[in-house]
């Protein structure tokens, strides 16, 4: 049986001597591992093969049966066209950063419309970014990611003020104005910076985020932290350390 979908190549390895197997997150199928074969081929090289390159955005038609581990693509075009992601040493480093995040927390095969649908849009927002966006991307990325896994962080927060000392409870997935007793948490200025980026619903909003470099990284270390809390098996991000030397 075969399905029209799309895909988002999330990571690709090589087989044999001319063929790739391909990590895909496919709007109808959810993940799926296809075997592309001869794609590596010199003849083919320089059309088809890079179209399997990690973060590619693909209409395809493919083969799926549920009993095997490893499906096959009957056919694969491009679905969207980037324009800079793939030139742009930030852009290309901060998708890998959300194909890595994406293959670590995108455990089931079933299909999630809205998850593709916001993955999808995020790749695309992100190669027409300006600078002030593309800067904070990752971080609008991570948190909105975490709501369709169940990890929507709350805000219990019905009193204080500037003065009073704000945490966010990352064991527990909350804010609080009361120190948890764990050494999970985040507080004061990147507990409320974090509080505003989840109040960020379209990735034009990040240009009014004004961040330096160092706050970046830590906010990201600790989103990072919440992943590893929640994700079974979640592990080290290895694209965290490329793009946190990237990121102004």
């Amino acid at each position: 049986m075969t399905h029209k979908t799309r895909g988002i190549v999330l990571r690709t390895i090589k087989y044999g001597d001319t063929s790739l197997v391909a990590t895909i997150f496919t709007s109808r199928l959810g993940v799926q591992t296809y075997l592309v074969s001869g794609v590596r081929t010199e003849k083919r090289s320089g059309s088809k093969a890079i179209m399997l390159q990690p973060g590619a955005i693909l209409d395809m038609e493919v083969y799926h049966h549920p009993q095997k581990s490893m499906q096959r693509i009957k056919e694969y075009s491009w679905g969207y066209l980037y324009e800079h992601t793939f030139n742009d040493v930030i852009k290309h480093s901060i998708s890998l950063y959300m194909l890595e995040l994406m293959y670590k927390t995108l455990k089931q095969p079933e299909e999630n419309a809205d998850l593709f649908d916001f993955c999808e849009d995020s790749l695309m927002q992100l190669d027409q970014a300006g600078p002030a966006v593309t800067a904070n991307f990752t971080l609008y990325f991570s948190l909105h990611l975490a709501h369709f896994f169940g990890l929507r962080i709350q805000d219990d927060t019905t009193t204080g003020n500037e003065q009073t000392t704000l945490y966010l409870d990352l064991l527990n997935g909350h804010f609080t104005y009361e120190q948890p007793e764990h050494p999970h948490v985040m507080e004061g200025e990147m507990a409320r910076l974090t509080a505003e980026l989840l109040k960020v619903m379209q990735p034009s909003e990040l240009e009014e985020i004004k961040l330096n470099r160092n706050i970046r990284r830590q906010l990201l270390q600790k989103y990072q932290e919440f992943y590893t809390l929640h994700i079974p098996e979640f592990g080290q991000m290895k694209t965290l350390r490329i793009l946190q030397e990237v990121l102004d």
